[in-house]
């Protein structure tokens, strides 16, 4: 780190330490971790308050830990949580008191509707932060999405201000920003590229997921490195109880996981794996040129816990996955990710929690081209190794302090190319870039009157650009201040407003429209300055017929700084000077987000709605004009309904309406030595077709036995056959030279899926 870096980390810890130092000692605290009766798994954002306090509530952190503080005195302790029977704890707080909860979730379905139909404190309404959306493994799992198979990311796309990028892909824009302005968090390990088999599946196995936390507005200060959202999902801890297996067959891959305890009630594991075979059904085919074809994909996610006593406890998580396509010998890529997480909660006392990590984080792909005398192969990669730290203090009811340091150490191998001594290239190997990222945060929760929040805080960001030996090329230091209040207007509204700054140090470079194993990730550098992106909110949110119903409106406009564009016609790929091939600019994102959603009775869901613009500027295109950005869309539409009609069958369906991406098209042709070529003119000035569709999905639940229960899903993607455009070819006409002809190429139609899902 830098001495301005260090200045600034001694004044932001002995702020933290002043404050920490000036709490009142007349108070005591109550405190422990919250976990799942049946199974010991920790239950986070569980909410936890004294009957006798008003506004006394507080959320269960990341790691199920609580902690609240109050004067002498004896009081109820109330501990609630969606889909679990509340708990209430009568307690004498006449000194510090350890309390672990355990909750015991409904006894089925629809009593855990009666249960979340019960009048609480709503955190909608009187968190401060916007733009968060928290989505329940219930919600994956009765989403109708592409064959059947559960998805994370493409039920976050029916969120407000979350467009998908194409027709089944699980590549998103937030807020107008890129793919790559996107943190994907699992286990607080990156996942550079979240998709497999080019971007129609993601890589989260929902099996092994536990929590989804979306973040696109207010961001915490403890996020940091990209401009639009993050995305933090945590995975399963395993039953600390009991051994449990299960799984699901679907018409494309299997999935299977197993958890148990290591030492009950101390220790527990979780395994989860998935594998698609579509390659299995190729090799039957008498056909060679279909048989000795690849395509499929796995992953495997692992965790592991230990819980030494009630202050200390260790994690271990890892996930694994892999691509494979091939067509025969001719083409093939293989591509993947691997992350690993090593973690320490250490409880300093009833007031002060730790959690250390340490992360590894990796991306990579190989492409093989054996055409006629060219035999190439291409290889790139992104690692990191991450080292951080992340305390949370809890002053009192109303006031909890967060703070923390962190460092990233990036290596990017931007490309190996090898060839055959008779093809026409030449071996290539680009340079590695290496740099730091450096961050430290501190940031403080504050209620000062019963309908007032505050959450504000400052990230301090350094990356640090290396050469080598090791040496220091350059340096960028970057401010981040975040603020937000809640103003609640009464029992059931509130009125929030919110700033961030963030900035973003590493860059995807990709000129298509979806996802792209082989899009290259470069660091900032001399000539590449880090993106910034400053973003200011206002919103309106209720709660309606005692919490039956939310309903939200937000607007945002997002001023963004050193954004990357394209020259025209440039290459990417295995470019020793792609910096060259980039111009620079800045950027607008402004919208209107409407939400309402009905979260109790037989028939829940939510309606989101989008209303936006996103343009950029960049000095050599267009005429230096503003111009609209390739995610840019103006109306965006998802309906969500789940019904339930009986304690058997559980009917859903989606529907999504979005105007067209702005593309560029040509404007013109003109021959060349007899063959035709098109120019084009301004860049992003047309419209692809605006797009629509309906899915539906019915669930059967086989009949509970003592130790085993079953369902089957049957779904159908595109219900009623629309054939959205994936991309327009534009040549010429073969009857008739003068004229041009626009072919439009379509993906999925009426795609039916059926499930088989079981658990034992």
């Amino acid at each position: 780190m830098t001495n301005y870096l260090y200045k600034q980390s001694l004044f932001l810890l002995t702020l933290s330490l002043l404050v920490l130092t000036g709490t009142a000692q007349v108070h005591f605290t109550v405190d422990g971790t919250i976990r799942d009766k049946k199974t010991g798994e920790v239950l986070i954002g569980a909410t936890v308050s004294l009957l006798e306090i008003p506004r006394s509530g507080i959320m269960s952190n990341a790691y199920g830990f609580y902690s609240i503080s109050a004067s002498p005195g004896h009081y109820t302790l109330l501990v609630s949580f969606s889909g679990y029977q509340p708990d209430t704890v009568i307690i004498n707080l006449d000194k510090n008191l350890l309390l672990p909860i355990e909750l015991t979730t409904a006894s089925n379905q629809l009593a855990e509707i009666v249960v979340s139909a019960q009048k609480r404190n709503d955190n909608t309404i009187s968190s401060p932060l916007m733009g968060v959306q928290k989505l329940t493994t219930t919600d994956i799992k009765n989403v109708p999405v592409l064959f059947g198979e559960k998805d994370v990311l493409k039920t976050i796309q029916l969120l407000p201000g979350i467009q998908f990028a194409s027709d089944g892909n699980s590549g998103f824009y937030v807020r107008g920003g890129g793919a790559d302005q996107n943190l994907i968090l699992l286990d607080e390990a990156t996942v550079y590229n979240p998709s497999h088999l080019l971007g129609f599946f993601s890589t989260f196995n929902s099996d092994a997921i536990k929590d989804i936390t979306v973040y696109k507005g207010g961001m915490p200060a403890e996020y940091g490195g990209r401009l639009s959202s993050v995305i933090d999902i945590k995975m399963n801890d395993g039953n600390n109880k009991d051994y449990q297996f299960g799984g699901g067959i679907g018409l494309i891959s299997t999935r299977l996981n197993a958890e148990g305890p290591i030492v009950k009630d101390r220790g527990s594991f979780t395994i989860s794996g998935r594998r698609t075979y579509a390659d299995l059904f190729l090799k039957l085919s008498s056909d060679s040129s279909v048989s000795n074809n690849s395509l499929y994909f796995y992953d495997l996610n692992i965790k592991a816990n230990y819980r030494f006593d009630e202050k200390n406890r260790v994690y271990l998580s890892g996930y694994f996955g892999r691509d494979n396509l091939s067509f025969g010998n001719t083409f093939g890529i293989d591509y993947g990710n691997a992350t690993g997480t090593a973690r320490w909660n250490h409880v300093f006392n009833s007031r002060l929690f730790s959690n250390t990590s340490v992360i590894f984080s990796k991306y990579s792909y190989k492409i093989k081209i054996n055409s006629d005398n060219n035999n190439i192969g291409l290889t790139s990669n992104i690692r990191d190794i991450d080292l951080k730290e992340d305390l949370q203090y809890y002053i009192d009811a109303d006031n909890k302090i967060n703070f923390g340091l962190g460092t990233i150490h990036h290596t990017i191998a931007p490309g190996i190319l090898s060839a055959s001594q008779s093809s026409s290239f030449n071996n290539l190997v680009l340079q590695n870039k290496y740099s730091l990222e450096n961050a430290l945060y501190i940031s403080h929760e504050w209620s000062p009157a019963d309908r007032l929040h505050f959450n504000y805080g400052l990230r301090v960001a350094e990356f640090i650009v290396l050469g080598p030996p090791d040496s220091i090329v350059t340096t960028y230091t970057n401010l981040e201040p975040r603020a937000s209040l809640s103003l609640r207007v009464n029992q059931v509204s509130s009125v929030k407003l919110s700033y961030n700054r963030n900035t973003q140090v590493l860059h995807l470079l990709s000129n298509s429209t979806s996802a792209n194993p082989t899009d290259l990730w470069i660091p900032s550098s001399n000539n590449v300055k880090p993106e910034i992106a400053d973003q200011g909110s206002i919103g309106y949110y209720r709660n309606i017929r005692d919490n039956h119903y939310e309903f939200s409106i937000e607007a945002y406009y997002k001023a963004m700084q050193n954004q990357i564009d394209y020259k025209n016609g440039a290459q990417l790929i295995a470019n020793e000077n792609v910096e060259s091939q980039l111009l620079f600019g800045k950027g607008r994102a402004y919208g209107l987000e409407l939400f309402g959603k009905k979260k109790t009775g037989r028939l829940t869901g939510w309606v989101s709605y989008t209303l936006s613009r996103t343009e950029l500027q960049i000095d050599g295109i267009n005429q230096n004009k503003w111009y609209p950005n390739k995610q840019d869309r103006t109306h965006d539409i998802s309906i969500v309904g789940i019904y339930q009609a009986n304690r058997k069958w559980t009917l859903s369906a989606t529907w999504v309406y979005y105007t067209g991406n702005a593309v560029t098209f040509p404007s013109g042709k003109y021959t060349v030595d007899g063959q035709t070529a098109f120019y084009y003119t301004e860049r992003n000035g047309y419209r692809m077709p605006a797009y629509h569709r309906m899915d539906v999905a019915a669930t059967l639940q086989g009949k509970k036995k003592k130790r085993y229960e079953s369902s089957w899903t049957f779904s159908i993607y595109n219900l009623y056959g629309r054939e959205n455009a994936y991309s327009i070819v534009f040549q010429t006409d073969p009857n008739d030279p003068t004229r041009t002809q626009a072919l439009q190429y379509a993906l999925f139609r009426f795609v039916p899926a059926v499930t088989y899902n079981f658990k034992f």
